[in-house]
C-alpha cells in the first residue's frame, strides 16, 4: 500500500473536518479514511454512514477512538509503515484542529 499523499492528506482532513460540522458535507474520501480506521463501521454505504451521523456526534467518535488509530504496532520495517504513518498522521490533524477549536473556545485564542 502507498503511503497517501500530502495533497490525500490535506483533502481528508479538510473534510472529515467539513462533515464533522455537516455530516452532508461528507464525501467518498473522507467516508473512505473513516470507515477504514478502527472503531467506525461502513454502515453499508456512505449513505448509511450519513444517516447514523445526522443523529450521532462524529466527533465524540473521531475523539473516543483516537488510541485506536495511532498504528503503534508497526515499525519501520514492516511492509505498509508509510502507509499507517500517513493515516496516524491524518487522523492527528484532525484531532489537532478540535483540540485548537476547544482551546480557542476556553481561551479566546
Amino acid at each position: 500500500m502507498q503511503a497517501l499523499t500530502t495533497k490525500q492528506q490535506q483533502l481528508i482532513v479538510s473534510n472529515v473536518i467539513k462533515a464533522c460540522g455537516d455530516i452532508e458535507k461528507l464525501n467518498s474520501t473522507g467516508y473512505k479514511f473513516l470507515y477504514l480506521c478502527s472503531g467506525f463501521i461502513a454502515h453499508y454505504d456512505i449513505n448509511g454512514f450519513k444517516a447514523y451521523y445526522s443523529e450521532h456526534s462524529l466527533i465524540d467518535d473521531i475523539e473516543k477512538n483516537a488510541s485506536f488509530n495511532q498504528w503503534k504496532n508497526f515499525s519501520q520495517s514492516d511492509k505498509d509503515y508509510e502507509y499507517y504513518m500517513s493515516k496516524r498522521a491524518v487522523y492527528n490533524a484532525i484531532l489537532g484542529f478540535f483540540a485548537a477549536c476547544e482551546y480557542q473556545s476556553i481561551y479566546g485564542g
